[in-house]
């Protein structure tokens, strides 16, 4: 039998740890509504109660600030629509709801849906790093604002973004402020009480968890979203439906081992992803990292290769290596990625573009059986008058 190819896509999604999928499974053979009246319900209840302390746990918040949802794009809906709806029910004249430009769809085309409430969405730059324009966006803030939508690292760079300092800004204007965490929670620290956020969204396939479930964090002193679907009282009536207690076992369990291993697993993957580059600079070939000398998920690479097609790179090398191009979720489209075009990269260069990811159970091993095949490959590409790399 052929060999898997190697993994490197863990910005798409991780593969599930063990502990997890053990979770799951021990879960799963104890059938349960943690609704219901009886031991079998107690049980499961107990389930979606240590879950919810574990992934509370995991970015400093209380277990009762946490909603479970099916994913962080649920999540991202219910905090931006959510709060919008609040704002109109509750009479406020707030109407300007602002969003990074590099923002995952989930949020992009959230927040873009409520121009048909008459709300007004404005896209805050980022520099040539894919780094949010601190400066700017301040200018863009003001007692109009709703709320303002930043993602704390980037779905196809890697770049971190300065969450922080954006949250106090838009607080001092009254406005709230929800992050999408999907990305960075579970692979570097999170702390909602430091970020100063009032929302948060996070994925539990982004932490080594399953995927199909996610949660949002809504902090116990900002307003409550209102609803976007209606049923049961569950998940104190913000998401009504009965929770996958299997999958919020192997949530709790993917957050509670990636809390503990946190610091290992972040010199583990950034360690690999030097070995890789180094690889390829050691072999004469050229290419540069999208984020330049910004901050970025440890682990992350999203590199640029003059000259190549990143579609035909990651097609040659699929038989052995999982890689991608852009964000999965926009998979297939013509048009060079949105967060690229933000950063200032033209649209030729953006189809250069491949992003890897070195994680939790990526190898050394792995690099060596990679990085030699990606320099064959582009070597194939590239002209041989062009590149030294041929010389050698």
């Amino acid at each position: 039998m052929p060999s898997e190819p190697v993994y490197l896509d863990g910005f798409s999604t991780t593969p599930l740890a063990p502990e997890a999928r053990d979770a799951m499974m021990l879960a799963s053979s104890h059938p349960g509504n943690a609704g219901s009246p009886h031991r079998a319900g107690a049980r499961a209840s107990a389930t979606l109660d240590q879950a919810r302390q574990d992934v509370a746990s995991l970015i400093g918040a209380d277990a009762n600030e946490i909603v479970f949802t099916s994913g962080a794009t649920e999540a991202d809906n219910l905090a931006i629509r959510g709060i919008a709806i609040w704002s109109m029910q509750s009479g406020s004249p707030r109407r300007k709801i602002i969003v990074s430009a590099i923002e995952h769809k989930a949020v992009l085309e959230a927040a873009e849906s409520l121009q048909a409430w008459g709300f007004d969405v404005i896209l805050a730059p980022v520099d040539r790093e894919g780094v949010l324009d601190v400066d700017a966006t301040e200018r863009l803030i003001d007692s109009e604002t709703l709320l303002v939508s930043v993602m704390l690292a980037n779905n196809e760079t890697g770049a971190l973004q300065p969450v922080g300092p954006i949250a106090a800004i838009a607080h001092r204007e009254g406005a709230l402020v929800h992050c999408d965490a999907a990305q960075a929670a579970g692979k570097i620290p999170v702390d909602v009480d430091a970020l100063e956020v009032d929302y948060l969204s996070v994925s539990a396939h982004k932490m080594y968890g399953p995927m199909g479930v996610g949660a949002l964090y809504v902090a116990s002193g900002a307003p409550k979203p209102t609803p976007l679907s209606y049923g049961g009282k569950q998940e104190g009536s913000l998401r009504p439906g009965t929770e996958p207690t299997y999958l919020l076992a192997a949530f709790g369990t993917a957050a509670r081992l990636a809390k503990s291993r946190l610091h290992e697993d972040m010199e583990h993957g950034q360690a690999l992803a030097r070995a890789f580059c180094s690889h390829l600079s050691d072999n004469g070939v050229r290419f540069a990292i999208t984020t330049g000398t910004a901050s970025a998920l440890p682990g992350s690479l999203s590199i640029s290769l003059d000259g190549i097609s990143a579609d035909s790179l990651v097609a040659s090398l699929a038989p052995n290596a999982s890689v991608s191009t852009g964000s999965a979720c926009t998979s297939g489209q013509l048009l060079p990625s949105h967060v690229l075009l933000a950063m200032g990269i033209p649209p030729d260069r953006a189809q250069s573009v491949v992003r890897l990811y070195f994680g939790r159970y990526n190898t050394l091993a792995d690099v060596k059986t990679v990085a030699p095949q990606f320099v064959e490959v582009v070597r194939r590409q590239r002209s041989p008058l062009d590149d030294p790399a041929s010389k050698l």
